[in-house]
């Protein structure tokens, strides 16, 4: 298949047009010409992933490479040097990010992974009701997410509702209608904003609970009789 012919059945999947403003997703680097022999899918692109591809790949990522405006090519930055060898190997690669997350990643680590019932959507996030003291409820996430530890915010003793989302929603905090916020990437200040609002934060992570793409996207091109590869992707971060 061409590239092209990919690319059409992934914007069926989850169209492209609904990505964010600020987002990158779709084409980052190939020709809709190409003709591609395999599709492997992974959340990011690294050195040791393009390692392992074999020329005329398809490689198909959550996080877009590229994602502002490059003003230079020095092979000896990031991410540069990533593409570089990209384009040696004739390696061409589409990114599915904001709106993979609200078209499938978020509800499916809502009910499939956390198995909660979604009772209300308002574009990235997914509300839930618990009905649970906080204690038990970080320690069910942690353990449905295989999580070591969770870095927390506790406003709340109960939690009757809480809201998702995955990756980095930060930015989302001064809009929650919930006693309880679950996403990644949550910072300092995050944390005292969130106090302000008496808002508790749970920190899944922005791998951990990002890292199912490849296993989502599989099945649904399987469904559509096209066969992709799962590569091994790995945490940036090591916890000591």
């Amino acid at each position: 298949m061409t590239l092209r012919d990919i690319y059409e059945i992934l914007n069926t999947i989850s169209p492209f047009d609904m990505q964010e403003k600020w987002d990158n997703s779709g084409l980052q680097i190939g020709s809709m010409n190409q003709v591609i022999h395999t599709i492997v899918l992974s959340i990011d692109v690294d050195d040791e992933l393009l390692d392992t591809l074999d020329e005329d790949t398809l490689l198909i990522t959550h996080h877009p490479l590229i994602f502002s405006g490059l003003k230079e090519l020095d092979y000896d930055k990031y991410p540069t040097s990533l593409l570089q060898k990209m384009i040696r190997k004739n390696i061409a690669n589409i990114a599915m990010h904001t709106n993979f997350d609200i078209t499938h990643m978020n509800s499916y680590v809502t009910t499939e992974v956390l198995g909660y019932k979604i009772v209300r959507k308002e574009g990235f996030l997914n509300y839930i009701e618990v009905n649970e003291n906080f204690d038990s409820f970080a320690s069910y996430i942690r353990e449905k997410l295989s999580l070591k530890f969770t870095k927390n915010v506790k406003c709340n003793d109960f939690i009757k509702t809480a809201a998702i989302t995955t990756g980095s929603g930060g930015s989302q905090i001064g809009s929650i209608d919930a006693d309880c916020f679950l996403t990644g990437d949550i910072k300092y200040h995050d944390a005292m904003h969130a106090k302000v609002l008496k808002l508790s934060l749970i920190d899944i992570g922005h791998y951990e609970s990002e890292h199912y793409f490849a296993e989502i996207l599989q099945k649904h091109l399987k469904n559509l009789g096209l066969e992709a590869i799962i590569a091994s992707s790995k945490n940036p971060f090591m916890y000591t």
